[in-house]
């Protein structure tokens, strides 16, 4: 079973450069998309159809070109969760999930910090979402929660530590968050497989940053315990080009 996550950025944009003949190429059962900026309405479903997903669902913000997730796939889910049934998490369109038989898949888009108010919302929503994913787990032990996170865990994480440890993404109150959430019963799948720097999922579109690597690993495919023995494989797709972030993919035996 291969997943992929992928901040597109926009899809309309990711679709112009390229995103659709990209994904029959890389061809994973599951997508979860995060900063859609879209509507459904908005988009020509026909040409996810074509490429392979019959089944899509988006969950986009009450504020047009903004935010929003959404999970294409090739299996029908059993059931789809709009949202958290939180009013102040899902007004932005931030959380959509996918059951299927064994395991449960999460499109996860986390607030950033790009002001005092919106890290005050950030840190707000970190909150409600832990208590919201303690809880869930317990009728959904089998979760992947996939994601922009919006947040570095570790020095390894983000080129530049000790510059950034006062921006918001790498802030301690963050870094101690993702990792309070890991010990939660949580496996970043892809430092699990991989212990190697110099890995990112995203780039400022300044001072040339993408082909320096002065990167941010933002972006996680997390995986809950009991599925621990069934990741196969977890990989930075760093060689799609159609956002500022690039894809992660998740392998998992079912």
């Amino acid at each position: 079973m291969k997943i992929i996550s992928y901040n597109v950025n926009g899809i309309r944009a990711a679709i112009n450069k390229g995103f659709i003949d990209w994904l029959k190429s890389a061809n994973p059962d599951i997508v979860c998309l995060q900063e859609i900026k879209a509507l459904k309405e908005q988009l020509d479903l026909d040409m996810f159809t074509e490429a392979g997903y019959q089944y899509t669902y988006w969950f986009s913000a009450q504020k047009k070109g903004y935010s929003g997730v959404a999970i294409l796939s090739k299996i029908k889910p059993n059931h789809v969760e709009y949202g958290t049934g939180i009013e102040s998490m899902d007004f932005e369109g931030r959380n959509l999930r996918a059951d299927f038989d064994g395991f449960s898949v999460m499109s996860l888009y986390l607030p950033s910090g790009t002001n005092d108010a919106r890290l005050d919302h950030k840190l707000e929503y970190m909150d409600m979402f832990q208590n919201y994913i303690n809880t869930l787990k317990k009728d959904i032990p089998n979760l992947i929660i996939c994601g922009d996170y919006n947040i570095c865990h570790e020095e390894i994480d983000i080129h530049n530590p000790k510059g950034l440890s006062n921006t918001s993404g790498f802030l301690p109150v963050e870094r101690k968050w993702i990792g309070n959430f890991i010990k939660s019963g949580f496996i970043d799948s892809f430092r699990y497989l991989n212990k190697e720097p110099d890995n990112y999922t995203w780039w400022s579109y300044r001072a040339n940053a993408r082909a320096n690597n002065k990167g941010w690993r933002l972006d996680y495919a997390m995986v809950s315990q009991p599925l621990q023995e069934n990741i196969k494989r977890a990989v930075i797709l760093s060689d799609a080009a159609h956002s500022d972030h690039c894809p992660i993919l998740l392998e998992i035996e079912k």
